[in-house]
């Protein structure tokens, strides 16, 4: 069914409980957006779990997804009276173009160069390169499709580290594409562990479409032995959490990788691991740093 898109500037004050209002009054689906986005005054925004919430955008747009025959102004109206307003507020309508959304899906990833020897291709593509390491991925529900710089940067480290048989554990595998690459550097045991079961699966069959042997599992499923290299692409705040359990998991002498933290962050998740760990910056892309340790 065709639908349309009814678009309010609120302050950040306002936006959750109106868009929460919005819901309950038949609207299909909310978000809400920074409205400096794409100019100067963009505010980023990075939340991690356990932290506490930073400060919103200063112009904020709520954007409601509505059936094309629904009663715009009844649902705004039902909306402002359960927030306890005395009457809507200003908005404009969009019509949402039907889209193909595999076909826009699959636009978004096209072939990615990670190195010399190293490309990510969507299965839908041809390999740019037939004499270079291909590692085909669909992405699925799952992170890790090569796009972002923290991905990157695991798989050259896993390209710098991996010489042949080391075991590898890849903690919060995603899509599975770093434990993949391990695989066909050449490791020997790999093994991916995710909290998201969907992300499991989709991992499996990411390496059955890559033709490699690597066990994957939820979190709640036996670890496997302390690996010589270890990588987990999250977030800072739960990489500390994690510190002790991925020190567990990795032997003596082994290397660790941790990603998914930005550069002012660096220090504080190098504390976290120096009780186990001599660490150092691997390498950095684009305000992201990659931090490796040399397990004692």
């Amino acid at each position: 069914m065709p639908q349309l898109a009814v678009i309010v500037a609120l302050r950040e004050a306002d936006a959750d409980a109106f868009g929460d209002a919005l819901l309950d009054a038949g609207a299909l689906a909310v978000s809400v957006e920074d409205a400096d986005a794409g100019t100067t005054a963009e505010q980023p925004r990075f939340g991690e779990p356990g932290a506490a919430p930073g400060p919103g955008w200063t112009r904020n747009l709520l954007r409601a997804l509505v059936d094309a025959d629904a009663d715009v102004t009844a649902m705004l109206g039902a909306a402002a009276v359960a927030v306890g307003w005395e009457r809507a507020p200003e908005h404009r309508v969009e019509a949402v173009p039907e889209t193909d959304w595999v076909r826009a899906t699959q636009a978004q990833f096209d072939p990615i160069r990670i190195s010399e020897r190293l490309w990510i291709v969507p299965s839908w593509h041809a390999p740019p390169d037939p004499a270079a390491l291909g590692i085909v991925l669909d992405p699925g529900l799952a992170f890790g499709t090569g796009s972002h710089p923290t991905t990157r940067l695991c798989l050259r480290w896993l390209e710098a580290r991996v010489r042949g048989g080391e075991s590898v554990l890849d903690y919060g595998c995603g899509s599975g594409i770093l434990a993949i690459a391990a695989a066909r550097f050449g490791a020997g045991e790999v093994v991916g562990i995710d909290i998201d079961p969907d992300a499991v699966r989709t991992a499996r069959d990411n390496a059955a479409a890559n033709g490699v042997a690597v066990r994957f599992a939820v979190t709640d499923a036996p670890m496997p032995a302390p690996a010589d290299l270890v990588v987990a692409n999250i977030l800072a705040s739960p990489l500390k959490v994690l510190a002790p359990l991925l020190a567990a998991q990795t032997r003596p002498g082994g290397r660790i990788v941790l990603a998914g933290l930005l550069d002012a962050q660096e220090q504080d998740v190098a504390a976290a691991y120096a009780p186990w760990f001599d660490m150092a910056p691997f390498d950095r892309a684009e305000g992201w740093t990659a931090l490796e340790g040399v397990r004692r």
